[in-house]
């Protein structure tokens, strides 16, 4: 995709959000479920109008997110970036919140992300487009943000949607992830019943 000149907004429903070991579940109608290995930057103090330089002040910690997304839902259609993103299952967060102290430098972290054993994603934070504190600002103009939201930062190369032919999530595949210091995924992919 073309790199955009802001960051790219949206929100997933609360009940997509699951523990980092929980099943996986791909909805009805599925053909194009996606992984996303990303940076999760958890709020600790309300936070309207922040300036970039203080962003971070706001931030409680990190954590490991698998920002799943059904790309066909997502992208064609009407291209409602969050009914593709809010299935339930599509938020695995943790296994821990790793609090700001512990994480000195957020933009130089390496994560991957494996399914079936294979590894499609393997960066770091450091490529990232927007970095996690101009992104808090930047989301503070429209929104305050509040103690407990969680910011998904954006994810490297290596989805499946990106792949050679596209690879898209199956029944029966295995996902692991992870971000550096942060702890580790593991998922199981189940078809909705």
């Amino acid at each position: 995709m073309k790199v955009p000149t802001e960051p790219v907004v949206f929100m997933k429903a609360t009940s997509a959000v699951c523990g980092p070991n929980d099943n996986v579940i791909i909805p009805r109608n599925s053909v194009k479920t996606d992984w996303e290995v990303e940076l999760g930057v958890v709020i600790g103090t309300e936070a309207k109008y922040v300036d970039e330089s203080k962003a971070l002040d706001y931030v409680a910690g990190y954590c490991v997110v698998n920002d799943l997304s059904e790309r066909t839902f997502q992208l064609e259609g009407t291209g409602q970036w969050v009914k593709g993103k809010s299935a339930d299952t599509f938020g695995p967060i943790g296994p821990w919140l790793v609090t700001k102290d512990e994480v000195p430098d957020p933009q130089n972290l390496n994560m991957w992300l494996k399914v079936n054993g294979h590894q499609f994603q393997n960066g770091t934070t450091k490529t990232m487009v927007f970095g996690v504190a101009h992104v808090v600002s930047y989301l503070t103009r429209f929104m305050s943000l509040q103690p407990g939201d969680i910011i998904s930062t954006g994810t490297p190369p290596g989805v499946g949607m990106g792949q050679k032919p596209p690879k898209y999530l199956q029944p029966g595949d295995k996902i692991q992830l992870s971000v550096q210091g942060l702890g580790e995924q593991n998922q199981t992919v189940v078809a909705a019943k």
